[in-house]
């Protein structure tokens, strides 16, 4: 029996790739991974610590090395526990974003938290979103995806997003952090924001959820396809 495919997804924020990994995951019966949600975490952390110095490496690397982080599905709905806290709701607060773009480009944040992806992925069977995963984590990874929009767009749906949420924000507001964000992700030396060089681009700017991930299905049967082809060639 073959290996399940790992499968990672890249993209700025608000493209849709949290909705269209989990529903991928969900049809193809593999596990999802937010490893977004696991900086954000870290930058949660580093927010409350008393320590709190983001030049400091010694204090990123002890919250890192103390970390215990558990993706828990509770009703239908998935849940980040972080050292025994549900920081769920609290991971996703609008200044938390900046903060984890900032912890992101530190060496010893990055190190960390790759090698538990790694580990997580290690057995396939696997929808990895994050902004570096075809990239940095998984080279190798069997279907790569870069899902974009362009920022009025994806500013627009994390507003909406943030509305919902009950978060006082506008939404000029939400696309100077957004472009701030993307400007900063893209620019950093270490693991910059951008589409490997085997990924399939994905703009969703016009694309309803299901047709985005309709086409990423489709993808993904064409190398299980050619999977069998070649483990087929190898045994005759």
């Amino acid at each position: 029996m073959t290996r399940e495919l790992v499968i990672t997804i890249d993209g700025p924020a608000g493209a849709g790739k949290s909705t269209v990994s989990k529903l991928l995951a969900k049809r193809l019966g593999y596990i999802y991974v937010d490893t977004g949600a696991m900086y954000r975490a870290v930058a949660v952390l580093a927010r409350d610590s008393e320590q709190a110095n983001l030049q400091d490496e010694s204090t990123l690397k002890d919250i890192c090395l103390g970390l215990d982080l558990q993706f828990v599905n509770k009703d239908g709905t998935l849940h980040l526990l972080v050292n025994g806290r549900d920081l769920t709701t609290e991971i996703r607060r609008p200044e938390i974003s900046s903060l984890a773009s900032a912890i992101s480009a530190r060496p010893v944040v990055r190190e960390r938290l790759s090698e538990i992806q790694r580990r997580m992925g290690a057995a396939g069977g696997v929808v990895l979103e994050g902004r570096d995963m075809g990239t940095v984590v998984f080279p190798d990874a069997d279907v790569k995806f870069f899902l974009d929009a362009n920022p009025e767009i994806r500013s627009k749906r994390r507003y909406l997003e943030l509305e919902v949420k009950g978060e006082k924000t506008t939404p000029q507001e939400v696309y100077q952090q957004m472009v701030e964000r993307d400007r900063n992700d893209s620019s950093r030396a270490l693991a910059p924001l951008k589409p490997a060089a085997d990924a399939i681009v994905v703009d969703s700017s016009n694309s309803e959820i299901e047709e985005v991930v309709q086409l990423m299905l489709g993808y993904i049967e064409k190398q299980r396809k050619a999977r069998r082809t070649l483990l087929s060639s190898r045994e005759s």
